[in-house]
Formats: C-alpha cells, structure tokens, sequence
C-alpha cells in the first residue's frame, strides 16, 4: 500500500508537469466520445421516438391508390395472408385560401372513419377535436400548417373542393405519422406555409368528390414480419380493374423515406468519425508516454532495482493514460449529451412529432468510454512495454546518443542549399520517420475535415443553379385534377400575368429489366421544352427523343441497363399493360428517379389521345396578386409550386443545417490540429532542449535557434495540406455516395475556395500552437537543460 501510494504521488506531479499536453490530448479524446454521443445518441432518440409514434398510432405498412373502387373490397383486402387491418380513404389534393397569404397553398384533404379511429394512420389531436361527421364545413388541420399561419380551433379559411370553393372552420390541430415530414407537391424541402394536411369525416368528402361507397386511397398495417412483397402484388391484383396505380410498401413512402435517409447519416457519422479522433489520440498518447520513459529511464531503474515489479511499473503508467482518458470522457460526454440534446431538438423542428423522446442511456457512455480507454491503452501498449522490459541495469545507464546518417543531407550541406540549422531539422524530421508520418497524417485529417464539412457550400451551390436555374426554368408548376385536353393549356395561357405555359404529362409506372425493377414516374415534355429542361451529364440542355426513353444516371444504374438496351415499362394507370421502349439516352437529375421522354410518344404509349397533367408557366411579377388570386377560383387547379419559394426555402433549410455542421467540424479541426501541433512541438522541444540551448551558448539568437524547431513544424504542416485535400476529396466522395438515395443525390463539388479556406483555418491553428512553444524556446534555462547525464 506504501509502494503503491508513492506511486501515486509520482503520477500526481507527472500530471501536473504534463498538464497542458495532457489537456490537448484528453480534448482530442473528448472529441471522439463527443461525436458517438451525439450521432449514437439523437439516432436512438429519433429511432425510439419514430418507433413508439409509428407503433401507438399505427402507421401503415402498405400504401395503394386507384381512380375509384368499391368498400366492398375491404373484406378481400383484410382476407390477403399478413394483413393486420386495411383504412379505405378518400383522398384528393387541394387548393386552399389563407387570409393574409396571397399565394395559394396546397393541402391534401383525407377521410377519417365518421365514427371510431382510423384502423391505420391515427392522428395525434394537439388541440382540439376531430370534426362531427354531421358538420360538412368542419376539418382538422396538421400542426405545421397551422402554426405557420398562427391558426387555431375556431379559425376558418377557404379550400377549394372539387371545384367548388368552400369555407372551411378548423376544430383541432393534429399530427400523423404519415405526414411527419410533410413535403408538398413539386417541393424539395417542407413549406409548412404552403402545404397543409386537412382531416375531414370520410362521409363529408365522398359527397364532395361524389364518392360515395367508394375509395381511391388504402393505407394497410402488417402482422409481424408479414411478406410485403405478396401482400403488394395481391393488393395489385384486386385494385388492378379500379384504377390502381401499384402498391408499394413504407420504404417508399415519402415522409419515412426522409426521415430513414437522416437516421442512415446519424449512424454513418458515428461509424467514420469517432476513429479519426481516436486513432490520433491514441498517436498522441504514444508521443507523450514515449518520451516521458526515455527521460525517465534512471527512474525505472531505481524503481525496479528496490523491488517494484514490472506489473506496478507498467500500470503506473496506464494509469497516467486511463486518468488523461477519463478527463477526455468527461469533457466529452458533457458537451456530447447537450450538444445531442440539441441537435434532436433541432430534428424535432423539421420532423413532426407529437412527443420527443431523449434518451442518452448508462451503455452509450459505458461503450464510449471503454473505447475511448481502450484505444489510448492501445497507443501506449508499446511504451508501457518498453518499460516493463527494460532491465534495472540497463535504464539506469544513459540512451545511446541519437547516430545520424544521411547521405542526401551531407550532399545538400556541400552544396549549401540549406542553411545548418534547416538540416537540422530536416536531419531530425528524417530521423524519426515514423513520427514525422504519422503527425503529418494528423494534421492533414484536421484539413480533411473541414473540407469534408465545406464542400457541402459548393456542392448546394451547383446543385441549385443545376436544378433552378439550367433545369427547371419555370416561375410556378401548375397541376391539374384530372389529365386534361390540349385546350387545358390554352386556358392556362390564358390566366392574368402568364407570359408562356408548356405542357407536361406525368404516369406512374414499373421499369424492369430482367429481375431488377423500379417504380418511377414518366415525364413527358414537348418536342422543344424551354421552361422545363432536360440535362444531359454535362449539364447541357438536349430535347426528349421521338421515340424511347431518357432516363437518369440513378435509375440506369438501379436497372444496370445502357442505350440501346430495352425496358419493360408497366403502365400502372392502364390497367398495368406493358409495353417494351429502348433507352435512347442517359441524363444527370438529382431529383428523385427522373425519367422522360417525349410528350407525344407518351400520348401514343397510353393511347388516349393527347392528354396533359399541368403546365409549367412564366410570369409577369407585377401581376402575381391578379394571378394568384384567378388560381384560388380555378376548380379545374389541385396544386401550384412556386419555384422562387422553393428555391429560397431549400437554400435557407439546407444552409442552416450545413451552418451547424460546419461550425462543428471546425471546432474538431481546429482541436486536432492544436493537439496534434502542439504536442509534436513539445516532445520535440523535450528531445532537444539540450541541442537548442547549446545553439543559444553557441550565439545563436532566440528567433534563430526557436527556427530549427519551427522549421520542422512548418514543414509538417506544408506536407499535411495536400494529403489533406486528398483525404477530403476522398471524405467528401464517402459522404456524397452516403446520402445517395431515391429522393435526391448530391454531386461532389469542391472548389479550389473550399481547398485554401481549409488550409488557412488549420494554418492559423498551428501557428497559434507554434507561437505557444515559440515562448517556452525563448525561456529555455540554458544551466539547468545543459546539464549532462552522467
């Protein structure tokens, strides 16, 4: 107990001797545990706050449509093997009024059961009531729209349905599990403002769209591990000769689509990160325990001479190495649980969710502490070794002198490329080899983070001019009810303040080749569209071709097909009739799996004369109020996206949440970089303070002799920055590849601006870690360092 509370006292003062070492290693450590806690920690929170929302309020597990098909299918559809409950619905989208709001919104109107709950999809009441079935002006509204507007139970406003514009007064303000990412038609983000989800009683809206014993909308909850693929392709069968569009399973929904792709981040950025941290903590740690044995080697000795053993030796030192962990498990751990408290509350901004579970459980900070502990005793694994196999005899004895041999440095000295103390360092860089890598590899990791977080910046930037400027060129997309004749557009031409109108046409369809296949839609534009535009991989415009179809990198890639290659192409507003076109071009979309062709192929393919689904429009901005307003009185309008507001709300969505990143990989890099350049600094500054102060007796001056050490940190640093932009490139590839998906792609853009603003910020940080060791060289004790060892 004596031996082992001297010890003790021992590694009390090495502490305080390394305080400033070990506080920028433990801050590198606390960034790892920091990054599990928040990316491990909000995954769980919205993962166990969207499991307990989906299962209290049963959402579905099979979504179908059809134009119009009996109730009387509810016992067929509940009869298939693995369904649980079916909730036939009545659902049509509409244009709403808002008073105070000139544009006009969209909404999606639903039926609710007249008496009872929804057997699937219930909706959580926030305010309020659910309307009477008896009461055909009643509605409920979801909590975004109405908190964008400042609504409330009591509040009324217009929607126009089928046709008809009715007053409409709200009873409650709900939430779905459908709709927890609420995006509306032609969006790319949610507009809360704009897109409203409207819940009436289900006999209300069949008199409104005249269906009465019918549906046109089915949402299906499973048993568990129910096949979804046989209850789909049975669902199809029966809904086939109603008009049914295809099934498809809540992979495919859009709102839980979203909302996985986020959980799938959360959880790739607690796969990548922390190991970053990690691995240089564990470098640092290596750096720091190395050479406080070596000087510490007579010590040692002593102390196994008078009867330590190698066991108390070598567990004094891991537990300098478990203290400087804990101290970095502490920090963090306490910003790691505030920041992930805040980042799930950020989440809980743009997901919908009536409640909000956050939970950072005892096993999150149990498993990012044995890691954290676990790979720092890893990094100091061959030190502690070191010391456990050195014989009493020997470590009291002096090291053997440090032997130099370089036959490149002796020719540069003949030629004088090089002053003597810049072969010094680069004598001493070159020395230690291994080192000098692996601090150049941290270093360049801080470079690659902040390019990793930067890019976002450019790639945003081109993918806005790419999708609202190249692309799509339009000042608002109107859709129609129902397909429409040429003359639709003539009316549209027609409408106050438009300048020019194209035409498109839209139809849900199954691509396959061979055993791959992929629900899609086709978009049909005219022989030479302006507005609308489709882009080929150079991002230059090229119109659809006569015959065939153009489909995007995404989806040729999904069905491994090339041009010339045929596709099955199922027609699933046609009763599912299939028709084989060739792929006559691949074409760059981010949007979704874009698929096009020509208007009037597609016309003869569905062979019901020439037919439109909406239009595109270009509008003089001093008449919007004249416009707007003749849209909210067309019956004939279920929708308009407005491509200036959706321009600005994806910039400001998407640059809120780059800004949030950023700013914490900047932290990251600039924590690294301090800790990688500043302990590198003054291990080498520990090594060679008898050198340096020799330099000094010598006549050298401070700034002269401070830059034998800053000239070997100056190059590491030089050295770090192109390896650091390939790391981030490669960094910056890892992340594009994962937020791939279905909804949207972004492209890999890194500017040479992104390049040199990373380099700058971890310049600067080195610098400021170089000027901290620059004031220890200028107050070396010449007496004290220049002692010899004897």
């Amino acid at each position: 107990m004596v031996a082992m509370r001297m010890l003790d006292r021992k590694l009390v003062r090495d502490l305080m001797r390394l305080w400033a070492q070990g506080i920028a290693v433990a801050l590198v450590m606390a960034c790892g545990v920091m990054t599990i806690i928040i990316a491990v920690g909000a995954w769980r929170s919205l993962e166990e706050t969207r499991s307990a929302f989906y299962d209290r309020y049963r959402f579905a597990s099979v979504f179908a449509s059809a134009t119009r098909a009996p109730r009387t299918l509810k016992a067929r559809i509940e009869n298939i093997p693995g369904v649980a409950a079916a909730e036939l619905r009545t659902v049509h989208f509409t244009l709403l009024d808002v008073e105070g709001m000139k544009e006009p919104a969209t909404g999606i109107a639903i039926s609710l059961p007249d008496f009872g709950e929804p057997e699937a999809n219930r909706v959580y009441i926030r305010k309020g009531r659910l309307p009477e079935p008896a009461r055909t002006d009643e509605v409920a509204v979801s909590e975004t729209f109405a908190n964008a507007h400042g609504l409330e139970p009591g509040n009324r406003f217009h929607a126009l349905l089928n046709g008809r514009k009715r007053e409409l007064t709200i009873t409650g303000i709900v939430l779905s599990p459908e709709y927890i990412y609420a995006i509306g038609p032609g969006d790319m983000v949610p507009d809360p403002r704009r897109f409203g989800v409207l819940y009436m009683p289900g006999k209300v809206l069949e008199g409104i769209f005249d269906m009465e014993g019918a549906f046109n909308d089915v949402a299906i909850t499973t048993l568990r591990n129910a096949n979804t693929e046989r209850i789909i392709e049975q669902l199809d069968d029966i809904l086939k000769p109603y008009g049914g569009t295809g099934a498809y399973d809540r992979e495919d929904q859009m709102s839980h689509a979203f909302l996985d792709s986020e959980l799938t981040s959360l959880r790739a950025m607690a796969m990548i990160i922390p190991p970053i941290f990690l691995f240089i903590s564990a470098f640092l740690v290596n750096m720091i325990l190395s050479r406080l044995i070596a000087l510490e080697r007579e010590q040692i000795g002593l102390l196994k001479a008078v009867g330590y053993s190698n066991l108390d030796v070598g567990w004094h030192y891991a537990k300098l190495v478990i203290v400087i962990s804990v101290v970095g498990l502490a920090i963090g751990s306490l910003f790691g649980t505030w920041l992930g408290r805040g980042l799930t509350e950020l989440y809980a901004k743009f997901y919908s969710f009536p409640f909000l579970i956050f939970r950072q459980t005892f096993d999150l900070y149990l498993i990012a502490g044995g890691i954290t502990v676990a790979s720092a005793l890893a990094g100091a694994a061959k030190a502690i070794w070191t010391t456990v196999s050195l014989p009493p005899a020997v470590a009291m004895r002096p090291p053997a002198p440090t032997r130099y041999r370089s036959i490149f440095l002796a020719h540069l000295q003949e030629v004088r490329i090089f002053s003597q103390l810049t072969v010094m360092a680069l004598r001493h860089l070159i020395r230690w080899p291994v080192r000098s890598a692996l601090t150049t590899l941290g270093t360049a990791l801080s470079v690659a983070l902040l390019i990793t977080a930067l890019f976002s910046y450019d790639s945003i930037d081109f993918m806005i001019d790419a999708i609202f400027f190249r692309a799509d060129r339009q000042d608002a997309t109107l859709t129609f009810n129902n397909e429409q004749g040429p003359s639709a557009l003539q009316n549209v031409e027609s409408l106050p303040g438009v300048l020019k109108a194209e035409g498109f046409r839209t139809t849900p369809v199954m691509l396959r080749n061979g055993h791959y296949e992929r629900r899609a839609a086709i978009t049909a534009l005219p022989d030479d569209p302006d507005l609308s535009r489709i882009l080929d991989l150079d991002l230059n415009p090229v119109p659809p071709v006569p015959v065939g179809l153009l489909l995007s990198e995404r989806v040729a890639d999904l069905l491994h097909v090339r041009v010339g290659d045929m596709l099955e192409v199922e027609l699933q507003e046609k009763d599912d009739r299939v028709v084989e076109l060739p792929v006559t071009g691949v074409i760059q979309s981010y949007i979704g799996l874009a698929v096009f062709m020509s208007l009037e192929a597609l016309n003869r393919v569905m062979m019901d004369g020439d037919r439109i689904s909406g239009a595109r429009i270009l509008v003089d901005g001093n008449r919007l109020d004249d416009l707007y307003a003749e849209i909210k009185a067309t019956p004939e309008l279920g929708a308009i996206s407005l491509q200036d507001v959706s321009r600005k709300l994806f910039r400001s969505t998407v640059e809120e949440n780059i800004t949030i990143m950023t700013t914490l990989y900047v932290a990251l890099a600039v924590i690294i970089t301090f800790g990688v350049i500043y302990n590198s600094a003054r291990i080498q500054l520990s090594e060679r303070a008898r050198e340096l102060a020799s330099l000094r007796v010598f006549g050298f001056t401070r700034t002269e002799v401070s830059g034998v050490l800053l000239t070997e940190l100056g190059i590491i640093v030089f050295v770090a920055q192109p390896l650091g932009w390939v790391l981030g490139y490669g960094f910056s590839w890892s992340v594009v590849q994962g937020f791939e998906s279905d909804i949207f792609r972004i492209p890999l853009i890194v500017s040479p601006e992104t390049f040199a603003v990373s380099s700058l910020v971890v310049l600067g940080a080195a610098v400021i870690s170089a000027l901290i060791v620059r004031r220890r060289v200028d107050r070396l004790d010449l007496v004290r360092v220049l002692k010899t060892r004897e």
